[in-house]
C-alpha cells in the first residue's frame, strides 16, 4: 500500500474515528494521497461509513483503517416498540460504562435522544438515571457515535433532530457536548435550530450557552415552579434557585430569540394541583415559553406514580386557560424498556440475578421543532 500509514497514531487503535479532528486524521493518514484524506473524512460524517464500507478506497486501506479506528459504543441490548417505530439501544463503552440512545421514527422525520454521561450526578428524586448514579461524562465521540448509529438506523428517513435529553446533565460536561454539537451542525450538516440540549438548571451553563454562535434549543426540566418543592424534587434548586434559573433564563431568550422549553414531569398529588398551575404560568409567560407536560415513567426507586390521564388533561386546561402554549408529549414504545436510565437499570439487574431484561415501560417523546 502506497503509505502504509506511517504517521505514529498508526501505531496505537484509535478509540473513535469521531476523536480525531481533521488534521489529525491526516496526520493518520500521512503518505497517503493527500485526496484521501476528503475522501474519508466525507465517509464518516457524511455517510456514517465504516472503513470496510469506504469502497472508494484501495482494499489494503480499508483493512488498515478497519484495524486502527474501532467504534466506541458496543450494543449490548436493543429493544424496538411493537410498532417499529421507537428504537432503544443500550451501549456498553470500553471501560464498562453505560449509556442509552432512542430513536424515535416518524413518516417524513427521524429524531434521536442521546445521552452525555454515564449516569447522572443531579439526583432527580423520580429520576432512573439519577437513581443509578453517576459513573463518567461521555466523550464527545462517544456522543456523535450515537447520532452516527441512529442516523444509519432511520434510514431512508432524514435524521433531522438531536436532543440532549438521554442519561445524564448535559451542561454538565459543557466542553465536550458542544464540541459535539459543533461536529453535528458543521460535519454532519444538521441545523442548530433541530439541535435542542436539555438541563434542570446548571446556570453557568446557560449562561455560556447564551454567548455561543449557534442557536440551539434549550429545554429546561422545571418539574417545580415554587423553590420549597423544587428543592426536594430537583435538589441542584438549593444551588440555582428560580429567581437565579429564570434570569438566566431571560438572557438566554434575550440573546438567541429562540423559544424556551420547560420540561414537567407529571407527579400525582406533587405539582399537579392548580397552585402549581398558577406558578407554573407566572414563570412560563414572561418568557414565552412552552411547557412540555410528561407523564411520569414509574421508577423502582421512586414511590411517586404518574398524574392519571383526567387530572392531567385537567392541569393542561388551567394552564390554556391562563395564556400558556403547553403540550401533553406522548408516550412511545410502551412495550420497551425505554424510559430513561431503565434499560441499564434492567441490564444490570439481569447481570446480577438472571432475570430477563424485558418490561413494558414507557417512553418520552420529546417535543422537538419540525
Amino acid at each position: 500500500m502506497p503509505g502504509a500509514l506511517r504517521s505514529p497514531l498508526a501505531c496505537a487503535v484509535v478509540a473513535s474515528p469521531y476523536e480525531l479532528a481533521h488534521d489529525e486524521l491526516a496526520e493518520l493518514l500521512e503518505g497517503e494521497p493527500r485526496y484521501r484524506v476528503a475522501q474519508v473524512w466525507r465517509a464518516l460524517w457524511e455517510r456514517g461509513a465504516r472503513p470496510e464500507e469506504m469502497t472508494e478506497l484501495p482494499r489494503s486501506l480499508r483493512e488498515v483503517l478497519g484495524d486502527l479506528l474501532r467504534p466506541a459504543l458496543a450494543e449490548q441490548a436493543r429493544s424496538a416498540a411493537a410498532d417499529g417505530q421507537t428504537v432503544k439501544w443500550l451501549f456498553s463503552l470500553h471501560d464498562g460504562a453505560q449509556l442509552e440512545t432512542v430513536l424515535m421514527l416518524y413518516p417524513d422525520r427521524a429524531t434521536v435522544c442521546v445521552s452525555s454521561q454515564a449516569g447522572c450526578a443531579m439526583g432527580c428524586s423520580f429520576c432512573a438515571t439519577g437513581q443509578a448514579g453517576f459513573r463518567r461524562q461521555l466523550s464527545t465521540a462517544e456522543m456523535v457515535e450515537q447520532v452516527v448509529v441512529a442516523r444509519r438506523a432511520a434510514l431512508p428517513r432524514r435524521l433531522r433532530n438531536v436532543v440532549f435529553m438521554g442519561m445524564g446533565e448535559p451542561l454538565a460536561n459543557y466542553d465536550r457536548v458542544w464540541a459535539a454539537v459543533r461536529h453535528l451542525h458543521d460535519d454532519m450538516g444538521l441545523s442548530a435550530r433541530h439541535l435542542t440540549l436539555s438541563t434542570v438548571g446548571v446556570v453557568p451553563g446557560i449562561r455560556r450557552l447564551a454567548a455561543e454562535d449557534l442557536p440551539v434549543n434549550l429545554a429546561v426540566s422545571l418539574h417545580a415552579a415554587r423553590d420549597e418543592l423544587r428543592d426536594r424534587v430537583v435538589p441542584l434548586n438549593r444551588r440555582y434557585p428560580l429567581s437565579v434559573l429564570m434570569g438566566a433564563c431571560a438572557e438566554y431568550v434575550a440573546a438567541k430569540n429562540r423559544r424556551l422549553s420547560f420540561e414537567w414531569a407529571m407527579i400525582d398529588g406533587v405539582n399537579d394541583t392548580a397552585r402549581d398551575a398558577d406558578e407554573l404560568a407566572e414563570l412560563a409567560l414572561p418568557l414565552g415559553a412552552h411547557v412540555n407536560l410528561i407523564p411520569l415513567n414509574p421508577t423502582s426507586g421512586y414511590s411517586g406514580r404518574g398524574t392519571p390521564g383526567p387530572a392531567l388533561k385537567e392541569f393542561w386546561a388551567l394552564l390554556a386557560a391562563r395564556g400558556v402554549n403547553a403540550t401533553v408529549r406522548a408516550n412511545r414504545g410502551t412495550d420497551i424498556d425505554a424510559a430513561c436510565g431503565q434499560l441499564a437499570a434492567r441490564s444490570g439487574a439481569s447481570s446480577r440475578t438472571g432475570a430477563p431484561t424485558s418490561r413494558a415501560v414507557a417512553v418520552r417523546a420529546p417535543r422537538v421543532p419540525h
